[in-house]
């Protein structure tokens, strides 16, 4: 049922209609204790209403910001809502973010109010409370561990309901009122960026901006209410938001809130989801997933897997997007599909998946084709924070593992001298919070947004985004380098969990890496090698060697690229540590700090580039069970066969 955003110009304008139109089809579902709950359109509509006037009576007003802060859950999609209800702009923070990472959003956006999931939620909060003076109310969901708290500011969520229920029945007409008073142009959300090269900014979309958008990309992927969509990843961050809540509010479908992160495959195997989302991150650690349980199979199924991916990866694609494909392959892939690729696709819970994306930084090509050989629809759309996501889709049958697609319609693309991408699309941010500098910076007089991505239009007019126009340089010879792509390729190996490559301005490339613990440990215990984690497989010989073939085999391949032949990979060491967030060396969204990374590990770069066969270092690691300590060790140095560029074999 098309909507008219003519009208239904707000988030909670959207909420009343479908209360009206389909209040007794299911809205969000939550496993809670093993059980999914359902709640409808009409007792999620019932639920904002109270919340919105409990959220009045304790002084929330228009204009002011609220905090949510926990997983993915009912409740605080329904404060999210309630909040915009009364003009009041909710700001999702990360649920794993410490504390002190938490103090900056609220003191820079003033947060009045915050709802937070549970008592860790709380606890840090509380933690930060002196620094943050305008935060006066904290309201828990979770009650478990919260009894004796006695701080003025800490109320539980029910206690909201109630004051909201008795202020219903003092002005009854008080919650439509509000409502109505919204405008498209009214601030809808303010999300942080994740920080990955500077301080974190507040984007400020609109309600307009969000609802644009995502229509745009609904109607081009014929989404309805028949859809169901898993809502497993941070809502501070922009895809979950747009995912889990902007769309299901223009197009009516269901969202399906996991019971915790740990049961996120089980339940996406319950839910079947129609409509997926995943960055790259998550579809590499599920392949690491697949080939472990390959590799502890037995002989006749790992035959039999190797045997038909060979297939599927010949000839998978093209029957996705519709080409033709001889009889006795098509037979082939169908035989396949029975024993092999429909199995698989139900562990990973994509049985039912009509549409799959996968955004937030690259997706080496490898493991793009991976997906798509297996029969999903796995696509690549491009966007961000300050664009409301929908900028460049893929479309059905025309899918290619190196682009991003075409502009999604309503978009204006081009490309500056320097290769950096430029947009203007009725999904722009507002502005960046107390920030007009940076605002008038990243968006110029004629509305283009400037966003630091280098790359260009291919012959059939999809955009190629190579990297970040920061990130783009030049080896001593001239040749082009382009880390991320380079690490992309990198972590298509189960083994590889991250990669962080260096070459601008220098002779070679050289690259740290992390391995996967859980990959390479099940590879070390088939072969008997006894470990205690990771720092102790990081100084193995055998795992030096195994890592060694995964990067040759990526220098072979850049051998036959042009323009990045001699960006093959010369040297390498393994992180005596993985890299962590908590360490500002990921942001939250697990993107490399690669700037950050570099300075904070210079001894270690240099040995990289001066020839050195080990380089000592001393650092603080934290073991498995939770416990720190120091290390101190030598690191090794290896080298790995590099390969003569293809077009140099064929010009001898």
């Amino acid at each position: 049922m098309a909507i008219d955003i003519g009208t239904l110009d707000t988030f909670p304008k959207l909420l009343l209609h479908h209360a009206r139109q389909r209040g007794g089809k299911p809205a969000i579902r939550e496993k809670d204790l093993g059980i999914w709950q359902t709640w409808s359109w009409h007792r999620f509509a019932d639920e904002v209403r109270l919340l919105a006037c409990g959220l009045a009576e304790q002084g929330l007003a228009r204009g002011d910001h609220i905090a949510l802060v926990g997983d993915n859950r009912p409740r605080l999609y329904a404060a999210m809502c309630a909040a915009q209800c009364l003009g009041a702009v909710p700001v999702p923070l990360y649920q794993d973010a410490v504390a002190a990472e938490m103090a900056f959003p609220i003191q820079n956006a003033q947060i009045t109010h915050a709802v937070a999931e549970d008592q860790e939620q709380v606890d840090k909060l509380l933690e930060i409370l002196p620094q943050c003076p305008s935060l006066k109310r904290i309201y828990y969901d979770d009650p478990r561990g919260l009894r004796h708290y006695r701080q003025p500011e800490v109320k539980s969520y029910d206690s909201l309901l109630d004051t909201g229920r008795s202020a219903a029945k003092l002005d009854g007409a008080f919650f439509e009122t509000e409502v109505a008073k919204g405008r498209g142009s009214d601030s809808a959300a303010m999300l942080f960026t994740s920080g990955t090269t500077a301080a974190a900014k507040g984007v400020v979309l609109t309600h307009h901006a969000l609802i644009d958008r995502a229509k745009a990309a609904a109607d081009m992927e014929k989404l309805g209410d028949d859809d169901v969509v898993l809502a497993y990843l941070p809502p501070a961050w922009i895809g979950q938001y747009i995912f889990s809540y902007a769309q299901p509010f223009v197009t009516g479908y269901c969202i399906c809130c996991p019971e915790s992160s740990e049961t996120v495959m089980t339940d996406m195997r319950e839910v079947g989801p129609t409509y997926y989302f995943a960055p790259p991150r998550v579809l590499e650690a599920l392949l690491t997933q697949v080939t472990i349980r390959m590799e502890d199979a037995a002989a006749p199924k790992r035959w039999l897997y190797r045997r038909f991916m060979a297939v599927a990866n010949r000839v998978g694609g093209a029957l996705l997007d519709g080409q033709p494909v001889g009889l006795l392959d098509r037979l082939a892939y169908f035989l396949g599909d029975l024993l092999v690729y429909g199995p698989l696709r139900n562990v990973l819970g994509m049985s039912r998946v009509r549409v799959a994306y996968t955004a937030g930084e690259a997706i080496g090509p490898d493991l793009f084709k991976f997906y798509r050989s297996l029969g999903i629809n796995l696509k690549q759309l491009y966007g961000s924070t300050e664009t409301s996501v929908f900028v460049c889709i893929q479309p059905d049958g025309h899918v290619k593992p190196d682009t991003v697609g075409p502009a999604v319609p309503g978009v204006e693309l081009r490309f500056t001298p320097e290769r950096e991408l430029l947009i203007r699309s009725p999904g722009l941010f507002k502005e960046y919070y107390k920030n007009p500098q940076a605002t008038s910076e990243a968006k110029d007089r004629e509305g283009w947004f400037h966003t630091g991505d280098a790359g260009y239009f291919d012959p059939d007019g999809h955009v190629k985004i190579i990297d970040r126009v920061k990130d783009v340089g030049q080896l001593a010879d001239g040749t082009l380098f382009a880390p991320k792509y380079l690490e992309n390729k990198l972590k298509f190996f189960p083994y590889i969990r991250e990669a962080v490559c260096f070459g601008h301005g220098r002779d070679k490339v050289c690259a740290f890496i992390n391995f996967d613990v859980d990959a390479v440990g099940n590879w070390a215990e088939k072969r008997n090698l006894p470990y205690t984690g990771y720092t102790d497989l990081a100084s193995r010989d055998e795992v030096y060697d195994l890592i060694r073939e995964c990067i040759e085999r990526v220098n072979a391949d850049l051998a036959q690229e042009p323009e990045l032949a001699n960006s093959q990979i010369h040297r390498f060491l393994i992180l005596h540590k993985e890299l962590d967030a908590d360490d500002g060396e990921l942001t939250r969204t697990r993107k490399v700090r690669r700037r950050h990374i570099a300075e904070r590990y210079e001894p270690l770069v240099r040995a990289l580039y001066d020839g050195s066969a080990s380089v000592h270092v001393e650092a603080q690691v934290k073991y498995e069970d939770g416990r720190t300590g120091t290390f101190s060790s030598d690191l090794k140095v290896h080298d790995a066969k590099t390969f003569v560029p293809a077009a140099a074999r064929k010009a001898a």
